[in-house]
């Protein structure tokens, strides 16, 4: 497909993460207006609160952007995506008619402030990656007992914390948990000292299922409303501490980041793709009926405090991940878990067959084996108080890209200990 031309003319670079292909949900407000649904376009926000009141957007019975989240919209279904994002096109497009109402309406970025586009209804994180899975699995057990039995035939995933899903900007407070060390008789409580993030995709579950109902993977992709970048943080030291027999707890709860932008699954329609080829078949609830991956390239960025500019310490692809979001879903949902609009799945950690494709640290340094260096002349196993962490990522079109803005929060000292 090629660039689609706007009026809006920042649109129209090769080098715009917004183009007139993209138009990413998210939620704004500015100094003179409460957090409501806008749509990003070049540098600018199209305020769809301002469009339905005016007449120029309408969709369902009663209005459903002037609000801080947009799960009421996404519950309206496929049908109503389509028809928005048709109209959007129609009113952004190089030549409408309705260009000079429309541009009434738009809001410059920088002068805006982002919030989370979605209430989370729940959160599942899943490991989902077999470069990743393997490689971590031979750090703890061995490179011929890396993969669990189960692996090569279940997405497998846990149950996170909603209530500390954050916007991309929210600083990220290093948490305190309960540690042993390996030559320790009992553990200790105190700030985490082996503090990683994770490059994921997350997925946004667009509309609900009732309880005791499966859906087939082709069902799962037509739920999916579309997907934010997510950097699932994680206490790699309380994480092997306290992981057995019942996986994460607290060395994931403390927080989890999402971009800003919900980019849609239509506007990454274009990118679909098979991933690496199987060596053990699914089963049949569990098999694509197509290409269920994306061809987008991701990467990952840390800066110290006093760092001039951030290192690139990560490259990788979402197309090398073993499970998609849509087998992720039809598996959760295939005991007759009850899924609801506002649901977010992360993808886990995208991991690629080189070290320079993983998405951890602790990948990266090899359990902080191998530290990294960066282009301060400082050196990082996991991430240091005052540290920065950005994701970003885009599918690259002829001509033009799909971006999803950036992912990024900075590392705090740990709060004091209470008694």
């Amino acid at each position: 497909m090629p660039l689609l031309k706007s009026w809006v003319e920042t649109a129209n670079s090769a080098d715009s993460p917004f183009p007139l292909n993209n138009l990413p949900c998210g939620v704004f407000s500015t100094a003179d207006s409460d957090a409501r649904c806008g749509v990003a376009i070049g540098d600018q926000i199209v305020d769809l609160a301002a469009l339905e009141d005016a007449g120029l957007v309408s969709v369902g019975e009663t209005p459903v952007f002037d609000l801080p989240f947009w799960n009421d919209f996404m519950d309206l279904g496929a049908d109503a995506w389509a028809e928005l994002r048709s109209c959007l096109i129609t009113l952004l497009s190089a030549g409408s008619k309705d260009q000079t109402t429309v541009a009434r309406h738009l809001v410059a970025m920088d002068g805006a402030q982002m919030h989370m586009p979605i209430a989370v209804s729940e959160f599942t994180d899943f490991y989902a990656s077999r470069h990743h899975a393997t490689n971590v699995g031979t750090m703890f057990r061995g490179a011929d007992n890396a993969l669990p039995p189960n692996w090569l035939h279940i997405p497998i995933g846990y149950n996170g914390r909603a209530s500390t899903v954050v916007i991309s900007g929210t600083d990220i407070i290093r948490p305190n948990g309960q540690t042993k060390a390996p030559d320790a008789d009992t553990p200790v409580f105190g700030p985490c000292k082996r503090l990683d993030f994770e490059l994921e995709l997350g997925a946004i579950v667009g509309t609900s299922t009732p309880m005791g109902q499966m859906i087939s993977v082709a069902e799962a992709d037509q739920m999916i409303f579309g997907y934010v970048l997510l950097n699932d943080w994680s206490a790699r030291d309380i994480q092997a501490w306290e992981y057995q027999p019942l996986g994460p707890f607290q060395a994931k709860a403390f927080a989890t980041t999402i971009s800003p932008w919900i980019v849609t699954r239509a506007a990454l329609e274009p990118f679909r793709t098979y991933g690496p080829p199987r060596d053990t078949a699914l089963l049949p609830y569990l098999q694509e009926p197509g290409p269920m991956l994306y061809d987008i390239d991701l990467e990952v960025q840390i800066q110290p405090l006093e760092a001039p500019m951030p290192t690139t310490i990560c490259a990788t692809n979402y197309n090398q991940m073993y499970y998609s979001a849509a087998q992720q879903l039809a598996h959760h949902a295939s005991s007759g878990c009850t899924m609801n609009s506002g649901d977010l799945l992360g993808s886990g950690t995208i991991s690629g067959p080189t070290r320079e494709t993983c998405g951890s640290l602790l990948e990266l340094s090899w359990g902080g084996q191998e530290p990294l260096a960066l282009n301060t002349g400082e050196v990082r196993s996991f991430i240091e108080d005052g540290d920065t962490i950005t994701l970003s990522g885009h599918a690259q079109g002829d001509g033009y890209r799909i971006g999803f803005g950036q992912c990024s929060g900075a590392v705090k000292s740990a709060l004091p200990l209470t008694r």
